[in-house]
């Protein structure tokens, strides 16, 4: 019987990479069996050999243990290449997948874990997305019940090495949860349990972990209050917070302002869904999706507990599926009009309410900081063009949204006004709706609901207070909105009559329908608003920082747009588009109220969110970066001339861009076929804002730009150019700094070194990170160096410098430079350190100058001519130079060199390393030595390879000598060089004779 992968009719065609796999197998099959040859394999034997027993472990049950036996043995790189190749089946395969090959999956997938493989958490997390929600079968359930095994069996590793496969699985079970523990069958009561107890430890024990997963884990939670474990962990939530032992975690509203990553809503779509679904988005026009609807029902919706997963899917529609303008201005179906449709698509009352809480979610909480106003353009674009041909649509989500505002949390009900309200000003500000008359001012809903609607959406963003995220608890003895929070399912379905017989292909809308008109507004100029936003930002500073801070955003947004070209030198001097006018005033309204544009650096037991984050200076910064016109060149000189510490908080910004983004291996693996998920995780908050401003920054200017959530190989990409965007931007500043001095390119290295020993002073705790990324950004500014060489191990403990050294090996960056004329300077500078840093520099020096190959015959002839050597001040460069000769390998040039230095106060050193050569690289040195004999001239005297040295008798006796007390023979081309040279021939019967009457 022939193996096979995937299941298939007579009609269907093989799957290629089926094919490609069992190719192998067939090509390798005898290697496949003991013993195993022991060969280097080039890199398409190894691919072939990966292959081939993937599809052996997969086919072959039986002969398991002699496949992953095999497989251990071959591995050469972290089993890279093959969770690369179970990857592929998992996202591309899956559903076709025969079950006893999914039975291996799941076996091969363990196996990976115990040996942490490489990209082992991608696999699991494509595992999870491959349960199915609202799917009940056999194989579906058992698919639950593997992972969760895994995931235990593995506990303590996952929690260390993985712990955001930990926060997904979380997201994943609790998800699943709401749906399994409506199943009253008891074969499904250990399924159930296995999930509750998982969660539960995960979320009493690890709450920092759950933390991660955002708002979201409060929206999955409040599905299952009806447990009582759950319900619970509800008390504590609201009451009680400190039990979960996060010191950060005092109030639940800190979880309502913290945005859930979109990786976490993908988790939930398996990948053929999420598939269908973006081609759907991006390539169907109007008109032309009712045949797509119906099959995408038929395929994801048809059984009769499968509506559940429509939520899932308006969460991914709203959160991890952003079209590009592109897509946006052109006649593809919008992402509203699909809401739509799924929400008919609901049939039972339960589904519906978590639907539109799905999709309203963003809503409660927006802060236009922290959110993406992707999230929440759907819902108001799909009331908007409901009216009036689908009112009911309109007006039971308007219901729907304010009996959220009024009874999701009745405690915080002012979090949630500002929420909803910020939304409102937004979506008219942004331009996504021209206003919002269109619902004022409709007839067809009630006066009632017009009413609430008019009392939210004035809610100015200035005047509605927001209380803290570190709000005290409710009153204990108040259970109203712990009971509240429980039923709110139900709650918010009492007044949505539910609708049956609703016929789930047909469209909501089939054409969009215009809205009302806009009243017509008195057009002001760029400028005139520009002027308007700088007069409020001390006023609104003093209200509220972060406010303050969107405007100083909006401001410098458009100063770069703004073309000064049309005024006059007059007006430009008194017009905010002026650099110092403007500079000035932003300067004086954050003075004004005790904040600094450029605050000084910290050094904190960890990164400064509030000050590096959330500050004026990254807002310039950013600015900066992604907008480098003349307007922005003269704003931020004008700032730096001024006394403010520019240089030092770009240097530290760019440098910790770069940090984070080596937590998440995107500049160590830039072509790496891993994506990388860029998330809201705590360990790179920076980067985030970066991106997030990147994005805002070109959907601003019109341009297309990324989606939040990156989910190709392009991701590393993409992040790499961001980082040295920043160190361009940066090398751009000094340069502008340098000309504003009046000075030339070539001390673009002194402003730079001034900035670095601003940031040492400051920032010890990250200094290390900084200066290899001076090193590794700004090479031509920095390596070779003695300033920046002696700051380094000035500063840095050693510790530190064996995280460089291993940095230095894997030749991320050099720190002294291969430049052969530049090294005998450092080093000659050098001995007139102290003893500790001489120390430190040679054990850099030592791993340097062996990777990059430097000619050290220069280097060493340099140092030993410089006169007599004293051995209290050279020793310690002495010692260095001795490990770094003995580690190079004798070229001709070298072993003659070092036969020819003089003898001084270090006469031993040339016999010490020609002794450690034969050691080490014996058959090279003697090659070395019979090349050295064939420079003899005619009169006898040695020529060597640098002019005008001669060999040193005296060395060449020391090492014979050597060779006879270790009982090492001669090689005929060293006996040719004693007899052919006078001085050797007298320095050995000296030798001889000293021996003889010592009675040796």
């Amino acid at each position: 019987m022939s193996l096979k992968l995937l299941q298939s009719n007579t009609h269907d065609a093989e799957n290629q990479f089926e094919v490609l796999l069992k190719e192998a197998f067939e090509l390798l099959k005898p290697q496949l069996k003991p013993p195993f040859p022991l060969t280097i394999l080039s890199p398409l034997e190894y691919t072939k050999l990966n292959q081939a027993i993937l599809f052996g472990l997969l086919t072959q049950p039986q002969f398991t243990k002699i496949h992953i036996t095999h497989l251990h043995a071959i591995i050469t790189d972290g089993y890279g290449l093959f969770v690369s190749l179970v990857l592929k089946i998992l996202f591309e395969l899956y559903p076709k997948v025969l079950e006893s090959v999914k039975i291996q999956l799941i076996w091969v997938s363990s196996k990976l874990v115990e040996v942490s493989a490489v990209g082992v958490d991608g696999l699991l997390i494509c595992l999870m997305r491959q349960i199915v929600g609202g799917d009940f079968s056999d194989g579906n359930l058992w698919l639950c019940v593997e992972l969760l095994r895994i995931f235990l069996n593995n506990w303590d590793w996952l929690l260390e090495e993985q712990p955001l496969v930990l926060s997904s699985a979380l997201f994943t079970y609790l998800r699943l949860l709401g749906d399994h523990y409506r199943l009253l069958d008891s074969k499904f009561e250990a399924l159930k349990r296995m999930e509750i107890d998982f969660c539960v430890r995960l979320l009493r024990n690890h709450f920092n972990l759950c933390f991660r997963i955002g708002r979201d884990l409060l929206r999955l939670l409040q599905d299952l209050v009806y447990i009582p474990e759950f319900k619970a962990i509800w008390k504590d939530l609201l009451l009680n917070p400190s039990e979960f032992n996060v010191h950060e975690f005092t109030d639940i509203s800190q979880l309502y302002c913290s945005r859930t990553s979109s990786k976490y809503h993908l988790l939930r779509i398996t990948p053929e869904m999420e598939m269908r679904l973006r081609f759907l988005l991006t390539h169907v026009k109007w008109g032309f999706q009712n045949r797509y609807q119906v099959w995408f029902a038929r395929k994801f919706l048809c059984r009769p507990e499968a509506e559940s997963v429509i939520t899932d899917i308006v969460r991914f529609i709203c959160c991890a599926h952003h079209p590009s303008n592109e897509v946006i201005q052109s006649n593809v179906i919008p992402r509203w009009a699909i809401i739509g449709w799924l929400l008919k698509c609901c049939r039972s009352s339960h589904v519906e309410a978590n639907t539109k809480l799905a999709l309203l979610y963003d809503w409660l909480f927006f802060s236009e900081r922290v959110d993406n106003i992707m999230n929440i353009e759907p819902a108001i674009l799909l009331m908007v063009n409901s009216i009036p041909k689908y009112i009911d649509m309109t007006q039971n989500i308007l219901e729907f949204l304010f009996q959220l505002v009024e009874n999701y949390d009745m405690q915080r009900k002012e979090v949630l006004v500002k929420g909803v309200s910020t939304s409102f000003d937004v979506l008219v500000r942004k331009g996504v709706v021209p206003s919002l008359e269109a619902l004022s001012l409709c007839t067809l809903l009630s006066p009632l609901l017009r009413n609430k609607f008019s009392y939210i959406s004035s809610k100015s963003a200035l005047t509605v207070h927001l209380p803290h995220c570190s709000a005290p608890p409710p009153n204990l003895s108040s259970q109203s909105s712990l009971e509240m929070r429980m039923s709110v399912a139900t709650k918010l379905t009492t007044n949505n009559p539910k609708e049956t017989g609703v016929n789930t292909s047909a469209p909501v809308i089939n054409t969009p329908v215009a809205p009302c008109s806009p009243k017509v507004i008195p057009v002001r100029s760029p400028i005139d608003i520009m002027e308007d936003l700088v007069q409020r930002l001390g006023e609104v500073i003093k209200r509220s920082i972060d406010l303050g801070l969107q405007i100083l955003e909006e401001i410098l947004l458009s100063y770069a747009d703004q073309d000064s070209q049309s005024l006059d030198a007059a007006a430009l001097a008194s017009s905010v588009l002026h650099p110092e006018v403007l500079a000035c005033r932003v300067t004086e309204a954050f003075t004004s109220n005790g904040y600094d544009v450029f605050p000084p650096l910290s050094s904190p037991t960890k990164f400064d969110f509030d000050n590096e984050i959330q500050s004026a200076a990254t807002l310039v910064i950013c600015s900066f970066i992604f907008c480098q016109n003349n307007r922005m060149q003269e704003l931020i000189t004008f700032w730096s001339r001024n006394g403010c510490l520019v240089g030092p908080r770009f240097l530290s910004y760019a440098s910790r861009l770069a940090h984070e983004a080596n937590k998440i291996g995107s500049l160590r693996t830039p072509n790496s076929g891993n994506s990388i998920i860029v998330t809201s995780d705590p360990v790179i908050p920076l980067l985030k804002n970066h991106i997030d401003k990147y994005i805002s920054f070109k959907n601003a200017r019109g341009e297309d730009s990324p989606d939040v959530y990156f989910a190709s190989k392009d991701n590393n990409e993409l992040i790499v150019e961001l980082v040295q965007g920043a160190f361009a931007s940066y090398r751009s500043f000094l340069r502008l700094s340098s000309m504003s001095h009046k000075e030339n390119n070539t001390s673009l290295a002194k402003f730079l070194f001034s900035d670095l020993s601003s940031c040492c002073q400051s920032e010890k705790k990250k200094f290390k990170e900084l200066l290899c990324d001076v090193f590794r950004y700004l090479p031509d500014l920095s390596t070779g160096r003695e300033e920046f060489i002696r700051l380094l191990v000035e500063t840095l403990d050693y510790a530190d410098l064996v995280v460089l050294q291993f940095d230095i090996c894997l030749r991320r960056f050099s720190i002294f430079s291969e430049d052969t004329d530049a090294i005998p300077r450092v080093v000659k500078n050098s001995l007139s350190w102290g003893l500790v840093e001489q120390q430190k520099f040679w054990a850099l020096m030592e791993y340097e100058q062996v990777i990059f190959k430097v000619k050290m015959a220069r280097v060493v002839k340099d140092f030993f001519c410089l006169g007599l050597l004293d051995p209290v001040v050279h020793s310690i460069a002495v010692a260095g130079f001795l490990r770094l000769c003995s580690h190079h390998v004798p070229t001709p040039e070298l072993v003659s060199t070092i036969m020819s230095l003089p003898d001084d106060n270090f006469e031993g050193f040339a016999a010490s390393v020609l002794a450690n050569w034969v050691a080490s690289n014996g058959l090279m040195l003697f090659n070395s030595l019979a090349k050295c004999l064939e420079k003899i001239d005619n009169d006898g005297d040695f020529v060597f390879f640098t002019p005008g040295g001669k060999i040193n008798p005296s060395s060449i006796s020391r090492f014979l000598r050597f060779l006879d007390e270790q009982g090492k023979e001669h090689t005929d081309c060293l006996s040719k060089l004693c007899t052919s040279i006078p001085e050797i021939k007298a320095k050995l019967a000296d030798a001889a004779a000293a021996a003889a009457r010592e009675g040796r």
